[in-house]
């Protein structure tokens, strides 16, 4: 199940997709569909699990999730 999930973590203010899995710091897991990752943004679920305050900016996990999905 964890081989189909993809690592985040919250650097800078984003949030970052952890390919290797190695990135230091808390993470959180998501499904590469851009539905689970919409659905995680309306529920400020990132900020909470992360526990950071504030929002992140998740553009560059929704563009990889868009190349994932073309290919």
């Amino acid at each position: 199940m964890i081989g189909e999930l993809l690592r985040v973590v919250a650097a800078d203010g984003r949030l970052v997709v952890d390919e290797r899995r190695r990135l230091p710091g808390r993470g959180a897991w998501l499904h590469p569909v851009p539905d689970c990752l919409a659905k995680a943004e309306r529920r400020r679920a990132f900020p909470r699990a992360l526990r950071v305050p504030g929002s992140l900016d998740a553009q560059g996990v929704h563009e990889r999730l868009e190349r994932h999905a073309e290919g």
